[in-house]
């Protein structure tokens, strides 16, 4: 599976997409119901005509993983759709997934120009938040990839979280009396920090969680993103790659394309220019890049398939 960046601009608008509840075209199927692989996900729902607008305006509160799945089509998609289901639940609300079948609901996947099955996308705002990621997955790879997508939805301070068992009636994202997303209480003061682009004060919130409850991955999985950001701050990357192709051995150079690659989703580069510059270095310096480059590890999950990886690879460079 590819890695996905996470972004929010300059996304292709789904609206027209949206029709009034029970509305389907012409030719559209009757009943319309898919067969979701997916019961009995807190965190989950078929797709058809009469919720498709619902699940929409519910990625205005936190994002919606679509799943295009065909039993006729393609048997191994609804293992895909049943594995996402199961991976999303893993995040308490973090994220919905939402299973299309389309040999149900063809208009669905007709409108939005789907070319294949299986293939997820990813919905935040109404919008696509990634391309369009093809073709089926083992379930290591897709919590990978959700790993990311919650360490970006961190950094960039989103805190919205969708309701367990929220759909079967209206949909809705968790919100508080004043119709605004409610936050984790737990890290509500270093989600606002970001939010207003205060890092300095993200780092300290974020220290204070991990440090009054060591086993809090999530606490620790974000003081390392927002340490990432505060690293990074006012960085330019094209004047940070120029420096660091100048000079390959420079731990500092290194080290700060490695965080804008995190940034970007470039997970598994990060990893190699710090394995790479481990390798070339001694003394402090490798003490340094290695230093650093654990601290990626922690930022990504010690779990996560590419931390495993880069392990390995960092232990052959050491030894």
């Amino acid at each position: 599976m590819t890695q996905q960046p996470f972004s929010r601009p300059g996304a292709i608008d789904l609206s027209a997409l949206k029709r009034p509840a029970g509305a389907a075209p012409a030719g559209a199927p009757a009943g319309g119901a898919s067969s979701a692989p997916a019961g009995g996900s807190a965190y989950s729902v078929a797709i058809d005509e009469a919720n498709f607008q619902t699940v929409l305006e519910a990625s205005m509160t936190a994002p919606v993983v679509l799943v295009f799945h065909s039993p006729s089509q393609s048997p191994e998609s609804e293992q895909l759709a049943r594995d996402v289901a199961t991976v999303a639940d893993e995040y308490d609300g973090r994220f919905l997934a939402a299973t299309i079948d389309v040999d149900a609901v063809p208009q669905i996947a007709q409108a939005m120009q789907i070319p294949q099955v299986p293939l997820m996308l990813v919905i935040l705002d109404g919008r696509p938040a990634t391309q369009p990621i093809p073709g089926a997955a083992p379930i290591d790879d897709i919590r990978a990839l959700f790993n990311q997508l919650a360490q970006q939805l961190t950094a960039q301070g989103i805190a919205g979280r969708h309701q367990p068992n929220a759909f079967g009636g209206a949909a809705a994202g968790e919100v508080g009396e004043d119709g605004e997303p409610e936050l984790d209480p737990r890290y509500a003061p270093a989600q606002e920090a970001l939010a207003a682009g205060d890092i300095d004060a993200a780092v300290a919130e974020y220290q204070k969680l991990a440090d009054a409850n060591p086993a809090d991955h999530e606490a620790a999985a974000g003081l390392a993103m927002a340490k990432v950001l505060q690293r990074t701050q006012g960085a330019d990357l094209n004047a940070a790659r120029a420096a660091a192709a100048a000079n390959p051995d420079d731990v500092d150079a290194q080290t700060l394309v490695a965080d804008l690659d995190m940034l970007g989703g470039h997970v598994e580069d990060a990893f190699a220019r710090l394995v790479e510059l481990v390798r070339r270095t001694a003394g402090k310096d490798r003490d340094r890049a290695r230093e650093h480059l654990l601290g990626l590890f922690g930022a990504v999950g010690n779990d996560d398939p590419r931390v495993l990886k880069g392990r390995q690879a960092l232990a052959s460079a050491l030894f």
